[in-house]
């Protein structure tokens, strides 16, 4: 298998941040940071070259190898602010159902902005992914 393209870096996430041009969504974003910094009590790093990841975990594949990952992040993308929550290893449906304007997709929760979203709840989402990543298979670093 090949090494993974998105690790870890020590780019500056305060200067990604600082330059995404729409500033509702730099605000969102730095929202979102203290809410996955709370959920994940890690600090953030960037993950490749637009994704700010919290904490890391070892994911062990079929093919028994392994690789590092982040527990929880996010990255503001052209249409949506993408959080990575690896959702599909729960039941979120009654959290889901009370967030607000979102899609999901494979492990992803995608929203527009924090104004369409019920915000203790996704606080709730967050800790509860976090929570449900450290007790699964997968080993914490």
């Amino acid at each position: 298998m090949a090494e993974p393209k998105t690790r870890a870096s020590n780019a500056s996430v305060s200067k990604f941040v600082d330059a995404i041009a729409d500033a509702q969504v730099r605000q969102d974003c730095q929202t979102i940071i203290e809410i996955m910094r709370t959920a994940s009590k890690a600090e953030p790093k960037m993950w490749g070259a637009s994704i700010v990841g919290f904490g890391e975990y070892c994911q062990l594949y079929a093919s028994g190898k392994t690789a590092d990952w982040m527990l929880i992040g996010f990255s503001p993308r052209k249409q949506n602010i993408v959080l990575y929550l690896m959702l599909g290893s729960g039941n979120y449906d009654e959290l889901l159902a009370g967030l607000g304007k979102h899609t999901l997709g494979k492990g992803c929760l995608y929203i527009k902005r924090l104004s369409d979203i019920h915000l203790p709840t996704l606080k709730k989402l967050v800790r509860t992914a976090v929570q449900q990543r450290m007790k699964s298979s997968f080993k914490a670093k």
